[in-house]
């Protein structure tokens, strides 16, 4: 049982969650000394396991013949739903090809609920998780982020931040999306000092390049803004689709969907370019 726990607010835990890690054999935690803390304020005697990064594919098989021999085991990460930016996929996933039943209870997430507090379009979204924490790769992952935006795709992007990295990550956003690209930070979301600031990259970039930013953090930037596209911007748009690894009718049909032009027009300039090694 995947078992959503609070973000910050105890009292977002709900009843069902409360009475899955009751139940449980065995709790599954990223801390023990984090999850510990929570069972003991809601009164909860629970036999806790370690399941991290470290120890995860190690634990996995182990955790699978003990799920087979008919224990119950509730996963929680230190805050949030499971296996989002948190250790649990490799067992979920041993699990489920073991033919374990595997279900959930929803609860608290602070991607979903940066999202809705933003005031950007809401659908259709990309949750990206953490950037790279050095500048090189960091840049790299924005430039082939701003290629797929090229090649065809519109969606609000969210990201999980350190507190640390905050100010030069919104600058890197800046210089591969655009200064004026509408943003919004959200931090300590649920708790005493939940903030919602909106703004452009730029500003927000300014804003926390001097500012100290504490808590857990979520980036949410807008989708790009449509472009006017002549051939120059369509063959871009090609390259950048088919070098992200589309097939020629995947890359046309999301490039047409991006730039409103036809369909066949798009396909026939995409066998064009990859008749001639793509320009």
């Amino acid at each position: 049982m995947l078992v959503a726990t609070p973000i910050g607010n105890l009292g977002d835990l709900s009843p069902r969650a409360m009475a899955a890690l009751r139940d449980a054999d065995a709790v599954l935690c990223e801390d023990s000394r984090v999850t510990g803390g929570l069972l003991a304020r809601q009164g909860i005697a629970a036999t806790m396991i370690p399941l991290h990064d470290h120890n995860e594919a190690a634990q996995a098989p182990r955790l699978v013949e003990r799920m087979k021999a008919g224990e119950r085991f509730a996963l929680v990460s230190d805050a949030g739903t499971p296996l989002v930016s948190d250790p649990g996929f490799r067992l979920v996933r041993a699990a489920i090809e073991a033919g374990i039943a595997v279900s959930a209870v929803p609860g608290p997430n602070a991607a979903v609920m940066a999202l809705a507090l933003s005031g950007l379009p809401p659908h259709p979204f990309l949750f990206l998780g953490f950037l790279p924490a050095r500048a090189g790769p960091r840049a790299a992952d924005l430039a082939r982020l701003r290629g797929v935006e090229r090649a065809g795709l519109s969606a609000t992007l969210v990201f999980f931040e350190a507190p640390h990295r905050l100010g030069e990550a919104l600058a890197a956003m800046a210089e591969a999306f655009g200064a004026d690209r509408p943003a919004a930070v959200a931090r300590e979301l649920t708790k005493r000092f939940e903030e919602v600031r909106r703004g452009t990259l730029a500003d927000l970039a300014a804003h926390y390049a001097t500012a100290e930013a504490r808590g857990e953090i979520c980036i949410i930037v807008g989708p790009a803004p449509e472009e006017a596209v002549g051939e120059d911007e369509l063959d871009a748009r090609l390259r950048a689709a088919l070098a992200a690894g589309l097939s020629l009718r995947d890359a046309a049909a999301s490039v047409a969907a991006a730039t409103g032009l036809r369909k066949r027009e798009v396909y026939a300039r995409a066998l064009e370019l990859a008749g001639d090694g793509q320009g």
